[in-house]
Parts: C-alpha cells; sequence; structure tokens
C-alpha cells in the first residue's frame, strides 16, 4: 500500500482516523500498532512474520540490556550485539544475500552457486532494522527507558506514516510521545496540510518528471545525444527529490495528525554550495543515524585527520551498500565520501571564496553526477550516459527531436527548480500574513489541490515511491 493510492486514502486513513479517535486515549497505541501492520502487511502478508521476530527479539534484549546496564557492562554489550546482530542478520540476508552469491559464483571455482529464486526483499526492512537498532543503543547507553509495554514498542517499530521509507526515528526521539502526546484540531489541520503538500509533491512533480526519465532512458538505447543524457539525469535529479521529500512530507504530515512529532528530513538540498552542506540537508535522518551510531562511535573526528577520513571512509561506503545490493550503490558511497574527504581537506576554502553562484554550480554538477551513478544500476549504461554527457559515443550534441523535446518539457523543469527551492514556502506564509482572508482560502486550496492529486490517482498505474526497493 503507498500513500498515493486510493485505497490508502479512502479506506485506510480514513477507518483509521475514525477508529483512532473515537476509542479511549488508553487504546489508541493498540489501533495505531494493528492498523500499521495492515499497512505494512497489505502487499506481502508473510514478512510480518519477519517483523514480529525482529520485534519480539529487540523487546526481550532490551530488558536485558536494561538489567545488566549498571552492574555488568559486559553482559549489557553482549546482549546489545546478540540484538544486533538478529535484526542485521534479517537485514543481510534477504537483501544481500544473492548479491554476495552473484560475485562468489563469478569465481571459476564457485560457479555451480546459483542465485536464491525464492528470495525478495521484504519493503522497508532497511528503515525499521535501523529503528530498531536505535532502541537497542539507546537503552544501552541510557539515552532512553527501557520500554516495559510490547504494543508501545512495536509501534514505534511498526508505526505506518514513517515505516515504510523513513524518516528514521531514533528511539530517544519518540520515547516520550510514546507516552503522552498532545493531539489537537490545530495540529490535526497542520498534518494535513502538510500530507496534501507532499502528495502533490509526488503525484504532480515527481510521477511528471519520472514520465521524463523513462522516455530518455529509452531513448539512449537508440539515439544517445548529449541533450538527452543531461536531460535524463536532471529529470532524475528532480524525481528523486520530490519523490523522497514528498514522502517525509506525507509520513512527517501524518504522524502529526495523530499526534507524534518527527523532525525534518529535507531542507531544500538543491540550494546547497557544497556537498557538506547537500549532505546536511538531505536525508537528514539517515545521516544523523550514521553520525550518531557509527560515526563518532568510530571517534569522529576527535583522533585526528587520518583516522578522520578513515572514519568517513567507513560511514560512506556503509551509506552505499545501505541504498541497496548493487556495485553503483558502493561506487555511489564512495563517490561522496571521496567529496567529503576533498572538501575538508581544502576544498571547503576554497569554495568561501569563490562567488556564491559558483559554489552553487560546482555542488550542482557533483550531485548531478552522484544521481547518475545511483540511478544506472548496470555499470555499463551508467558509463555510456556518463560518456553521452561529454559529448563520447554520441550520434549528435542535440537532435532536432531533442531540441523539441527540450522546448516541451522545458516548463516542468522550471516549475521544479522554483519548487525545490523555498521561495514557493516564503511566498505562502507572506500571504498568510498580509492577508487574512487568505487563512480560510488555505483549506480550499489544499481541497483542490487533492482533488487534482486524486483526479490522477483514478487515471494513473501503480506508481511506488522510490525508496520502498531500500
Amino acid at each position: 500500500m503507498v500513500f498515493s493510492s486510493l485505497i490508502f486514502v479512502f479506506a485506510f486513513l480514513t477507518t483509521l482516523l475514525i477508529f483512532y479517535f473515537i476509542v479511549p486515549k488508553k487504546h489508541r497505541m493498540l489501533v495505531l500498532f494493528v492498523y500499521s501492520l495492515i499497512f505494512y502487511g497489505w502487499g506481502e502478508p508473510q514478512f510480518i512474520v519477519i517483523m514480529i521476530i525482529s520485534i519480539m527479539t529487540a523487546y526481550g534484549f532490551g530488558f536485558l540490556i536494561a538489567k545488566y546496564r549498571e552492574k555488568d557492562n559486559k553482559k549489557a554489550k553482549l546482549y546489545l550485539t546478540l540484538s544486533i546482530c538478529v535484526n542485521l542478520a534479517f537485514l543481510l540476508f534477504f537483501k544481500y544475500a544473492n548479491f554476495f552469491i552473484g560475485n562468489i559464483s563469478a569465481i571459476p571455482l564457485f560457479s555451480g552457486i546459483e542465485p536464491i529464486d525464492w528470495l525478495k526483499l521484504p519493503i522497508g526492512i532497511s528503515f525499521y532494522t535501523f529503528q530498531i537498532m536505535s532502541y537497542s543503543i539507546d537503552v544501552y547507553r541510557g539515552d532512553a527507558r527501557l520500554q516495559k509495554k510490547l504494543v508501545p514498542f512495536g509501534t514505534y517499530v511498526t508505526l505506518f506514516p514513517q515505516l515504510i521509507a523513513g524518516p528514521i526515528v531514533r528511539y530517544k526521539d519518540i520515547d516520550e510521545q510514546l507516552t503522552y502526546r498532545e493531539e489537537s484540531l490545530d495540529k490535526f489541520a497542520k498534518g494535513a496540510r502538510r500530507f496534501v503538500a507532499g502528495i502533490a509533491k509526488k503525484i504532480l512533480l515527481a510521477d511528471s518528471v519520472a514520465a521524463v526519465v523513462r522516455y530518455y532512458a529509452s531513448s539512449l538505447d537508440f539515439e544517445p545525444t548529449t541533450l538527452g543524457a543531461w536531460m535524463l539525469i536532471t529529470a532524475f535529479t528532480f524525481q528523486i527529490y520530490f519523490d523522497f521529500s514528498g514522502y517525509s512530507d506525507m509520513a512527517i504530515g501524518l504522524g502529526k495528525m495523530i499526534g507524534f512529532e518527527f523532525f525534518e528530513n529535507f531542507n531544500y538540498p538543491y540550494v546547497s554550495k557544497s556537498i557538506t552542506e547537500f549532505w546536511r540537508r538531505w536525508h537528514i535522518s539517515l545521516s544523523t543515524w550514521f553520525k550518531e551510531y557509527v560515526y563518532i562511535p568510530l571517534g569522529g573526528n576527535r583522533k585526528g585527520l587520518a583516522k578522520q577520513f578513515r572514519n568517513i571512509a567507513v560511514v560512506w561506503l556503509l551509506t552505499g551498500f545501505w541504498h541497496g545490493a548493487n556495485w553503483n550503490f558502493l561506487i555511489w558511497g564512495a563517490y561522496f565520501g571521496m567529496l567529503l574527504i576533498i572538501e575538508k581537506l581544502f576544498m571547503l576554502k576554497v569554495l568561501e571564496k569563490i562567488p556564491s553562484f559558483l559554489s552553487h554550480i560546482y555542488a550542482l554538477f557533483f550531485i548531478v553526477i552522484g544521481w547518475l551513478i545511483f540511478y544506472f544500476t548496470d555499470l555499463s549504461s551508467g558509463m555510456a550516459c556518463f560518456r553521452a554527457m561529454f559529448g563520447i559515443g554520441v550520434t549528435a550534441g542535440a537532435t532536432s527531436t531533442a531540441l523539441y523535446d527540450l522546448v516541451r518539457y522545458l516548463p516542468i523543469f522550471a516549475i521544479c527548480a522554483i519548487a525545490a527551492t523555498p521561495i514557493p514556502k516564503k511566498l505562502f506564509y507572506k500571504a498568510e500574513e498580509r492577508f487574512s482572508v487568505f487563512a480560510y482560502a488555505v483549506p480550499v486550496l489544499m481541497g483542490c489541490v487533492l482533488l487534482i492529486c486524486v483526479a490522477y490517482m483514478v487515471n494513473s498505474t501503480y506508481s511506488p515511491f522510490l525508496y520502498f526497493r531500500f
């Protein structure tokens, strides 16, 4: 089930909100837990078993970690390690087993090993595994209390707004909200507005440029042009931002509607003037998770420059591998890790001295190249596109068809470029401040946007979010 579907909006969400607000407060967590399991198991119910096992093992080990944390640190660390290993084992098996088998079978000695045909990736396993690990680590560190009740803990892991594609919620950030949270009409209205903004990003912008991506990806096979290659990667740059940030907006909005406060996951990353700034603005919850639970425990920047660069390299190789069981994701992680190291060595000082627009162009260029690596799971196709971007191996720089398509797609590119900046948000809030009547117009505006999105949903095929596969 996806947020941008009729069954979610008019069946799942509607009935959830009815049951959630009519039951006594003490039973609301149970309603959320049950509905979250239904949401997760809608397409592939067999994977609920994996999730339940993960929940129960982390829940049980949590008691042992809390019990020995003060009096026997070695035992506490042992139970922490066991909890992490059990949950990572599911992730490693389902997500990476066939990747390792495929690479090992390339060695002549092991050429008879076949991939596991029935192996499928449980949706969202990367996200909920990291959340479970966060709970175990936070309890071990004493940053969060032991959760003695199973239903609140299970709800933390399965909470449907951010279950499938984040944002990744650290347990210590939501611990108090599992016990008490404020629900109000004003908060519900703000959440609904945020949800509509997110669904508009997904359906009206991300899905529109997704069609452009598919068109240019196919055209590269029979008529590669330099313009076509740039159009493909530019379109994907917009698609992945509006798709993923749209999901995050919907998740934050849905959470707010039922009283939860989730941290922001995006902060206009394409206005960045360095790669360092970009990764402070993009997928903030993932960057924060790796910083908190990997980078700092490795020593962070406290043990000299060489070890700091080692730590950055480890984090970014893991970040790349987290995204997918393919070599392009490892290369993507190494690519950004290398850029971050170069910036820390000298490039950030250079960027501070050059004009602002040049540093912005620098950042956008390397971001776009990063998305090229990310998009092409087939390395040879990725290299062909990269060469085409610089006029190598193309039929022409730009054919008449390519120029026509540029004009045809220019309006949606211009809309996406403006929407990826803070300008629309600033204009919206200025209108709210200046014109009192605008406050009454907002619900009508949101209703119209939702109706347009519903019309698209009625007329469209299944369109999952890009990060579902991670």
